[in-house]
């Protein structure tokens, strides 16, 4: 291919505008003040070291009977369910009629590096679970898991199910080793044994950087680049910095738990080949006979489709149901799309199935 001319003129023009755009951006950024997350007014009712149990004001003078808990992921902090106004998972779930729970884990320190999986499952996670239970008279109520906490209810629901209505998981890791999953491919080179070791807790700095080099050109420049052209505009500039702000908040991983983790579920694919043990107890997906939603994002490049699709072959349930979103591992939570098709479907589904 031939070599492209290139007209000096128009080059230094391009240049020039693109300066005048950044220099007219960094002076919109001087005016933002404090970047602001969540948007849905919640009150904090229950807490054990570092774990916090939300409870969100309902937004319905009637809402649906049985409650639903969102169980996070560890890796990530669980406002992204609750962003801003108008891309809120949980501000349309609330606006659907439904009574929204949900664990922030917190941030683990030194002191929490002996932290295991029997730790967060079978006992935060159970006694949130407990405590909701409790308040609401229930035997049983809804379970909602997003990523990594998808597989965390799943396997609080194989050890659990008498405490559990309905399971929903979303973008949730189940085979761990289907051909696209460029995380899979990475971790299983990873001495985890030697990084758990090394570090304790392992960094969520660190981690945050693997995630961002799977997508290096997208997720470390070019969004960068782009973001130049709406700089200038105080609500994408604020829109912009609420999603930064996210991706780099990225509280350190407990050791022992997060060294399970990669371990059995990662390296050895634990989940799909019933090897997993929490404790003492095996996980066993056939258990699961609850009715199921697994919702996937057709994009997601950290949890892809196959790995997620994989449930339906894994669980015993008669009542299982798959939804495609189509976007990515984000955008299933944060954009327009997701708030028009997302929280009324969860809020249909479970009102099918949902006996006061």
């Amino acid at each position: 291919m031939p070599p492209v001319a290139l007209d000096p003129e128009s080059v230094a023009q391009e240049v020039l505008a693109f300066n005048t755009r950044l220099a007219r951006g960094l002076s919109t950024f001087t005016q933002l003040g404090d970047v602001q997350v969540g948007v849905s007014p919640r009150t904090s009712v229950h807490r054990q070291d570092k774990v916090v149990l939300y409870h969100y004001d309902p937004q319905v003078p009637d809402p649906l009977a049985v409650p639903v808990l969102i169980c996070y992921a560890l890796v990530n902090r669980p406002y992204m369910a609750d962003l801003q106004e108008g891309r809120s998972l949980i501000q349309g779930m609330l606006k659907q009629g439904l009574d929204v729970y949900l664990i922030d884990w917190g941030y683990p320190d030194a002191g929490d590096q002996s932290l295991t999986l029997d730790d967060y499952i079978n006992g935060y996670l159970d006694r949130c679970v407990d405590f909701i239970r409790a308040k609401h008279g229930l035997a049983r109520i809804n379970l909602l898991g997003i990523c990594q906490g998808g597989t965390f209810s799943l396997c609080y629901t194989a050890l659990h199910q008498d405490k559990v209505q309905n399971l929903i998981t979303t973008v949730t890791p189940v085979d761990f080793h289907t051909p696209r999953d460029l995380l899979s491919h990475l971790v299983r080179q990873v001495d985890v044994d030697l990084m758990v070791r090394a570090f304790g807790n392992t960094p969520g700095e660190l981690l945050n950087w693997i995630f961002l080099t799977l997508k290096p050109f997208r997720l470390m420049g070019q969004k960068y680049v782009d973001f130049v052209d709406s700089m200038d505009d105080p609500e994408k500039a604020r829109n912009f910095l609420r999603m930064e702000k996210w991706i780099f908040d990225s509280p350190d991983q407990a050791g022992a738990a997060f060294l399970q983790f990669l371990r059995d579920f990662y390296q050895a694919n634990g989940l799909v080949k019933g090897t997993v043990r929490i404790g003492d107890q095996p996980i066993d997906l056939l258990a699961i006979t609850v009715p199921v939603l697994n919702i996937f994002a057709r994009d997601d490049h950290l949890v892809p489709p196959d790995a997620s699709k994989a449930l339906g072959g894994c669980i015993s349930s008669s009542d299982y149901t798959e939804l495609e979103f189509p976007g990515g591992h984000i955008g299933i939570y944060v954009s327009a799309r997701a708030q028009e098709m997302l929280p009324p479907a969860i809020a249909a589904w479970l009102a099918d199935r949902v006996q006061a």
